[in-house]
Formats: structure tokens, C-alpha cells, sequence
């Protein structure tokens, strides 16, 4: 374990007597990168040294906590959210379960659409208090880095003020918060008939000023066939590259499109869904820098059968990464901690690949680097579980283990 204090005279946090979920098994080559009797220092949010509590440099400190023997983790991190959003789509959950299903409530006119009508009608600060309540439901169970896409304006005024929305939300409370600009989510009403026209809009005029004022990190789409269609999408996406945005891309949820193809060939940054995923695709993604995003919420929502192809992507030796898809439709599940648990039940992924889904390859899928291991340099997020074993994080569901929560090596009160 790579323990160098890194000249440090003196550290601003302590936290001894803990069991280090490293997951950096390339220099701890054991389950989880699980180091025991350990200690982790930090100054100035950065991680300064990590190691066994005997090795522990007497360095003075601010702040010295006592870990009682519990589990320290990384931070984890919800790599794919609709935080934002206005408006109730129960009703059309009550519809699915008479037997409708998602594409005939869309093309209904329900759907993303509904939510589209609320959320244009809502004001900034109401947006903003509702993202606030769903953003601490998530901290409280140790999220410190949530992605948030726009999606729900399908204008140009409501897509800015649902990105301005998540700019504030990482103002007003202590979490990171990655923007992603999703105006390719659906056809809005003004082009019923004509996507195309759609995307021309997008091109000319949405995403130049959302660019202009600094309020997205990537740019993502729903490619699928009740959304674009590929052709559509590289449009899309060559001018976001145009102007140095990474993409991402909604692919393969309910057919074989394409996308996740077009998204690795683009050096996206992740293909999320992925149930109807190819064997040719998952190899291209093995050769690509696209992370896959399992979203185990949308499928339990939406009572789907195809399940995403975990073993094929074990096999090319493709990390896994995991949402939330927190969202009002498809996954109106706010709870990270739960799609750990249905990532194991309903997907068959292990325990050990379920936190790296929310940690270490959830920071990969939003191009982010330093966090989501416990390792020396990396930013001081910490979640302090009151567990066991590390497999009580996807084990257990609904009594909540943790116990202090740290984001750049400061307490959040929640």
C-alpha cells in the first residue's frame, strides 16, 4: 500500500481505528482492497496518506476521529440522474400495471412529455427546493458526486434553467454535481412529426447558448426507436465535439440501435441501459474508453425481461458502472443503495463489482478523476458504515449504515 505522506508537515483530519474499503487492488490485492486496523490522513481535501494505524505518521492534526473498527469506503457517486424535474407521473405507473405500455403512453402523449409541461411551468426555485430534498435523500446514504441531465425543457429557455438549476444545487449544498445537456430526450409538442427539425434546433440554438454560459459538462441523447435515431445523434454529437463537450448516450434499452457503437467510436464517456446490448457491440466497447452504465431501476420500473448482457461485459473485461436513473417515468427510485441491491438480485452482479459500480467506475463514466478510490492525492470522500462486511452495502436495503459522511475532507450534516 502506496502510504507516502507526500512531505506533509502536519494533517488537517484523522480518521484511525477504521477498515479501509481501498478498492485499489493493484497495490492491495485482496476483496474490496480491504486494509484492516488502518488509518487515512488528509489536508486540504486531498488524501496525504492511508496505511495501517501503526504506521501512522505523528504528524500533529486538527481533527482526529476514532472509526470504532467500521468500514471507511469512498464516496459514491450516482453517475446517471434526472434530478431535476417538476410534476408526478403516478398515474401512468398505475397505467403500466393495467397493461399499457411505456411506448403507448408515449406516443399518447404522456411520458417524458408530461413531465416536459410541469417542469416548463415551474419556476427555478421551485425546480431548485425540489432538486435540494432528492439530492439530500442521496447524500444521506453517502452519495457525495451526483450526475444531473436536463432533459425535461425541450426548449431552449426550459433546458438553461434546469442546467442552472443543477449549477445552484452545487452551490447550495456540499456535493459535486456534473451537468449533463439532454435536449435530445424526446420530440417536443412545437415538432410533433418533424425530429429532424428538431435536432436542427438543438444545433442551432439550444446547445450554442447552453455552451456560451458554461452550464453543461457532456452531452447525452435517447437514441431508440420512440427517440433518434443514430444518424440523428451523430449529428448531435459532432458539433458537441466541436466544441470540446464529451458525449454519452441513452442506448440499447428497448432494441439493438446502434448506439452504443457510435458513442465508443466518439470516445464517449458512457452508453447507459445497454439491455438489448450486441456481443459486436460489447467488444467494441472492450477497445473503447466508453464506460457501460447498468440503470437496474428502469428495468425493475418498467418490468423488463431482457436483461443487460453482465457476463459478455465480464468477459471483454469492460467495467460496469451503475445509476440510479432517478426520474419520474422510468425509475422514480431515489436511492443508490437500492440499485446496488437490484444490480446484484436483478442483474447477478457480485457485491464487490456493485460498489465499484458506484464508485471507482461511476467516476470513469463522468470523466472524473482523483475520486471513487481510496488512495494517496485523491479528493477526501468518505462514506463510515456501520457494517460487518463490505457486502452489507448491496446486502441490505431500507436500514441505512451510515454513519459520517465526508466530501473534501469536510463533515456533512445531513
Amino acid at each position: 500500500m502506496n502510504n507516502s505522506a507526500q512531505n506533509c508537515q502536519a494533517f488537517d483530519l484523522v480518521i484511525k481505528n477504521v477498515q479501509l474499503i481501498t478498492l485499489d487492488k493493484e497495490h492491495n490485492k485482496v476483496p474490496y482492497g480491504l486494509l484492516e486496523d488502518a488509518a487515512i490522513a488528509v489536508t486540504d481535501g486531498v488524501i496525504q496518506w492511508l496505511g495501517k494505524s501503526a504506521d501512522l505518521p505523528d504528524h500533529p492534526c486538527k481533527n482526529v476521529v476514532d472509526g470504532e473498527g467500521q468500514f471507511l469506503s469512498p464516496g459514491l457517486i450516482d453517475c446517471h440522474t434526472h434530478l431535476v424535474f417538476a410534476g408526478s407521473r403516478a398515474a401512468e405507473f398505475e397505467q403500466r400495471l393495467n397493461g399499457m405500455s411505456y411506448k403507448e403512453i408515449a406516443e399518447q402523449g404522456g411520458g417524458i412529455l408530461s413531465t416536459v409541461k410541469a417542469t416548463r411551468e415551474a419556476s427555478f426555485h421551485e425546480l431548485l427546493k425540489l432538486a435540494e430534498q432528492r439530492a439530500k435523500t442521496l447524500m444521506r446514504e453517502g452519495v457525495t458526486c451526483i450526475e444531473i441531465k436536463s432533459g425535461y425543457g425541450l426548449n431552449t429557455e426550459t433546458e438553461i434553467k434546469m442546467l442552472e438549476v443543477a449549477t445552484a444545487l452545487e452551490q447550495s449544498l456540499p456535493i459535486d454535481i456534473r451537468r449533463t445537456f439532454l435536449g435530445a430526450h424526446a420530440v417536443p409538442p412545437e415538432f410533433k412529426g418533424d425530429s429532424d427539425g428538431y435536432i436542427d434546433y438543438l444545433i442551432n440554438d439550444t446547445l450554442p447558448k447552453v455552451h456560451e454560459l458554461g452550464l453543461a459538462d457532456a452531452v447525452d441523447g435517447f437514441c431508440e426507436n420512440i427517440g433518434f435515431s443514430r444518424e440523428q445523434m451523430a449529428r448531435l454529437f459532432a458539433e458537441a465535439k466541436k466544441i470540446g463537450l464529451p458525449v454519452k448516450l441513452h442506448a440499447e434499452q428497448l432494441s439493438d440501435s446502434g448506439g452504443t457503437a457510435l458513442v465508443a467510436d466518439l470516445d464517449g464517456l458512457s452508453a447507459d441501459h445497454l439491455e438489448y446490448l450486441s456481443k459486436k457491440d460489447c467488444k467494441r466497447l472492450s477497445h473503447s474508453v466508453t464506460i457501460p452504465v447498468l440503470l437496474p431501476g428502469a428495468f425493475h420500473t418498467l418490468s423488463e425481461t431482457q436483461l443487460p448482457p453482465v457476463d459478455l461485459l465480464r468477459e471483454y473485461n469492460v467495467p460496469m458502472a451503475i445509476g440510479s436513473d432517478y426520474n419520474p417515468g422510468s425509475s422514480p427510485l431515489c436511492s443508490l443503495k437500492l440499485m446496488m441491491n437490484m444490480a446484484c438480485t436483478l442483474f447477478k452482479l457480485t457485491p464487490e463489482e456493485a460498489l465499484l459500480g458506484v464508485t471507482k467506475h461511476a467516476a470513469m463514466a463522468l470523466g472524473l478523476d482523483k475520486v471513487g478510490e481510496l488512495k494517496v492525492g485523491y479528493q477526501a470522500n468518505f462514506c463510515l458504515w456501520d457494517i460487518q462486511h463490505p457486502a452489507e452495502l448491496s446486502y441490505t436495503y431500507g436500514v441505512n449504515p451510515l454513519t459520517r459522511l465526508w466530501i473534501r475532507g469536510q463533515t456533512c450534516f445531513l
